[in-house]
């Protein structure tokens, strides 16, 4: 689960924040603060993963913040979510490693949008030993528009992040590798790791052929790539 703090000084807009946080399962809320202050002890008494930080509040400003936040906290990620269209706030942002700028007031969408964007570099990290240059594309590059036009538009059973979970992992075995180790390497059942495993032959993101095993059975194996799909 990742660890979320909310840093707002009105009440209302942070539980709007709150209840768009609660749609997502794998975000869990930790603590509110309402000013400066607060933020600094929730992240001095506890590990946090995510902060969901205003610029303006009424001790002092978010992005006064940046600084000792990274020096003191250098794993917590940070998304601004606040009023201010200065352009200099979003500069120091930017110098500072913030993973988003959201302008309020932010939909529910756009905030799911900056969310799955942020999730989708964690899996990443998380998934990958070593970086290469396809994961730096997915980062910066070429293959971040394609990625992003590809998460909305998912049949019914298949969740983005699971899905580039089962990329990478299919990225790491050359050879190929049966859908019951899959599941095994993302936790999930081999029908689970199966379902997404067909939709990527499906799209031609992923190649299967028949391999017989010590026994003789044929098992299925999967590979990244779309040269010569055989279903």
């Amino acid at each position: 689960m990742i660890k979320v703090v909310i840093a707002e000084d009105d009440f209302r807009i942070a539980q709007i924040h709150e209840e768009f946080l609660a749609k997502n399962e794998q975000l869990t809320l930790v603590g509110k603060a309402m000013n400066a202050k607060e933020t600094l002890t929730i992240l001095d008494e506890q590990y946090v993963d995510l902060l969901l930080l205003d610029v303006y509040m009424p001790d002092q400003l978010g992005t006064e913040l940046l600084h000792k936040i990274r020096s003191d906290y250098p794993s917590v990620d940070i998304i601004m979510i606040t009023a201010a269209k200065d352009k200099a706030f979003l500069e120091k942002a930017l110098r500072y490693g913030v993973e988003h700028y959201l302008i309020k007031p932010v939909t529910l969408e756009k905030f799911q949008e900056a969310i799955t964007s942020y999730l989708q570099k964690k899996v990443m990290l998380d998934s990958a030993e070593e970086v290469n240059q396809q994961i730096l594309d997915q980062f910066f590059g070429k293959e971040k528009k394609k990625a992003a036009e590809k998460r909305y538009d998912l049949p019914p059973g298949i969740d983005y992040l699971t899905l580039h979970k089962v990329t990478l992992i299919l990225q790491e075995e050359k050879e190929g590798i049966t859908s019951e180790r899959v599941g095994e390497k993302m936790g999930a059942s081999r029908t689970t790791a199966r379902r997404y495993l067909e939709y990527l032959v499906g799209i031609k993101d992923a190649t299967v052929e028949h391999v017989y095993g010590i026994v003789g059975r044929p098992e299925r194996r999967y590979k990244i790539g779309s040269e010569n799909a055989v279903k």
